[in-house]
């Protein structure tokens, strides 16, 4: 199983440290990141494999949503079944 993390507010130093400290800390891998800063705008595209991770899918996004809630950001959380859908012709 896997999910989609996007990520969007103000660069700051070490966005992508935070958000992977908090994937690593429920045992979700990061397959793929992407990530972008136009003038002081950040954007992050994070492709997880949540197969092992050690809470419920809900769990997951609680602590990326209170992480985007603590350093500014906003963090979306999406399972891929749920992305695929809205993505099907």
């Amino acid at each position: 199983m896997k999910a989609v993390v996007t990520v969007v507010g103000r660069d700051t130093v070490g966005i992508l440290a935070k958000v992977s400290s908090v994937c690593a800390e429920n045992n979700a891998n990061v397959l793929d990141v992407t990530q972008s800063v136009m003038q002081d705008l950040f954007t992050m595209v994070m492709l997880l494999d949540i197969s092992d991770i050690t809470s419920d899918f809900s769990g997951l996004q609680t602590a990326l949503y209170a992480l985007g809630d603590t350093i500014g950001m906003k963090i979306h959380v999406m399972h891929e079944d749920i992305f695929n859908s809205m993505h099907h012709i």
